[in-house]
């Protein structure tokens, strides 16, 4: 498995309502140094491939540039959809909504 696989892997285990940042899923990846690798997989990222990137965000729970992930202000309306709060200048609360890493076994 690449580094992109292992990421679209650990993102598709982030739990609805929840979130990650770049850099979390470095480390998770085993590569804490990776973030914007992380970043560039997420805008890479096949679509339909099941991969919740909307739910992957900056170290200080910043979303994505406008348009990253598709239409104009696509990954708030999907984080909103799944009851996460977005501030006014488009961040979402770490302290509130971050994952806690636990990966699920199969």
């Amino acid at each position: 498995m690449n580094f992109y696989q292992t990421v679209y892997a650990l993102a598709r285990q982030i739990p609805r309502g929840r979130v990650a940042t770049y850099g979390q899923l470095a480390l998770l990846a085993g590569s804490p140094r990776a973030s914007r690798v992380v970043g560039g997989a997420m805008r890479r990222c096949p679509a339909g491939a099941g991969v919740p990137c909307h739910r992957v965000v900056g170290r200080e729970g910043r979303l994505a540039p406008e348009g990253t992930f598709g239409p104009l202000d696509e990954q708030r309306l999907l984080l909103e959809a799944e009851g996460v709060e977005i501030t006014p200048d488009r961040r979402v609360d770490l302290q509130r909504y971050r994952w806690d890493g636990t990966l699920k076994t199969e």
